[in-house]
């Protein structure tokens, strides 16, 4: 135990002085100050104070996959400007504003230093960096190409995270309109209504029945509020649950999702173009088509289609064509099978999948917008149907009581 405690790193905030005695300053994961000390001394770095950054590990804030998009075309970039791969995490890591990312990329830089390859360093990292994201780097390692390679990593991150934020928007709309509407109703039914009901108790004439039935339901939401709160609560917990545990449980959500209307048909769209964007990348790597097609079933984003990928991968390792082998899925239209075809046949098969993942990435944002476009008017009327409908339950026996005055 005292051996692991004496080499585990911790990150030091340092300021010094270079050999030209300008001040400078900067990040670095080491075990003591002493060793951080020695370690600015042979960069000819005279270390003025050193102190353990503590706060880097409390933060809250977590690394997001915009955040891994952001650092690989960093990294990308810096690599093709002839930036030594070290100084780039430098770079990297004392340039984010965000805690967990500078020391996720000062963790990779103290491997890569120690002698490890860089998909085995990114490797140690799995939730940041998947299967694909490994397999990439290590193919441009091995083919002398990790620039390259890395550029096109970026490029396959910022799309998909561009895609994601699209479809999010998507589903994010109608469900925040409709959660603010539940919640108003809710108001209105709890703290509004009953102060009416206590005022036309000294009407001493039958309420209307609409406004009776807003008021019964007052009561019940007053007296069965709190049950209703935690049966939701734990419905929905228990949804959650399993809907991330259970994969028959996945797939029937996914399969209603893919055919449910205005969203159903966009969801589709995304899953084509993740299909298509990642098997571009994967080829055009260099990755063999069978090996390519498994990164790209756990990218589709879709059960349905992460099944149908798979079994199209199975189909083609005993040597039938793409083509015939997703045109049986029944899940890919006509134009995206003669694409692939296309692409087969001209040995292109790269350039015909990044055609396509352009062609449906626009189409989904297109269909997005034309959603919320045809939502607005939608949940405007839905919120008009209950605020208004408990307005005029209000009112009714006052203008009925005007009407007799």
């Amino acid at each position: 135990m005292a051996q692991i405690a004496s080499t585990q790193q911790f990150p030091f905030v340092w300021e010094g002085t270079d050999k030209k005695g300008k001040r400078i300053k900067g990040k670095m994961l080491a075990v003591s100050e002493a060793a951080v000390k020695a370690d600015l001394r042979r960069q000819g770095v005279l270390a003025k104070r050193v102190r353990k950054e503590t706060q880097l590990f409390k933060s809250g804030k977590k690394v997001t996959a915009e955040d891994i998009a952001l650092f690989a075309r960093q990294l990308a970039t810096m690599l093709q400007a002839g930036i030594p791969m070290v100084q780039c995490f430098d770079i990297i890591g004392n340039g984010h504003d965000k805690p967990s990312m500078q020391k996720l990329v000062l963790a990779i830089k103290s491997d890569v230093e120690a002698g490890t390859t860089l998909h085995e360093a990114l490797g140690k990292h799995p939730l940041y960096f998947d299967d694909l994201f490994v397999n990439l780097v290590e193919a441009g390692e091995h083919a002398g190409a990790l620039e390259t390679l890395l550029d096109k990593v970026a490029t396959y991150k910022e799309k998909t995270e561009a895609l994601k934020k699209k479809i999010k928007k998507a589903l994010f709309y109608p469900t925040a309109v409709l959660a603010v509407a539940i919640i108003v109703t809710l108001i209105l039914l709890i703290f509004v209504i009953p102060q009416f009901e206590s005022l036309f108790k000294g009407f001493g004439a039958d309420l209307p029945a609409f406004t009776q039935m807003v008021i019964n339901l007052s009561r019940f939401v007053q007296d069965q509020g709190w049950w209703m709160a935690i049966v939701a609560g734990g419905a929905g917990f228990t949804f959650f649950y399993f809907k991330k545990r259970s994969r028959p449980m996945r797939r029937v959500l996914d399969r209603m999702l893919l055919k449910a209307p205005v969203v159903g048909p966009i969801m589709v769209k995304a899953a084509i173009a993740r299909y298509a964007r990642t098997l571009s990348t994967m080829f055009a790597a260099g990755v063999p088509l069978v090996e390519a097609l498994t990164s790209v079933a756990g990218a589709t984003g879709n059960i349905v289609f992460e099944e149908a990928t798979l079994r199209v991968r199975d189909e083609v390792s005993t040597g039938q064509r793409l083509q015939r082998c997703m045109e049986s899925t029944g899940l890919f239209p006509n134009m995206v099978i003669q694409m692939i075809a296309v692409g087969e046949e001209s040995g292109s098969l790269d350039q015909m999948a990044a055609k396509v993942a352009d062609f449906y990435e626009a189409d989904v944002d297109a269909a997005v917008d034309s959603m919320s476009s045809l939502l607005e008017p939608l949940i405007m009327a839905i919120l008009g149907v209950l605020v208004g409908g408990l307005v005029i339950a209000m009112y009714l026996p006052i203008f009925k009581l005007g009407a007799v005055v």
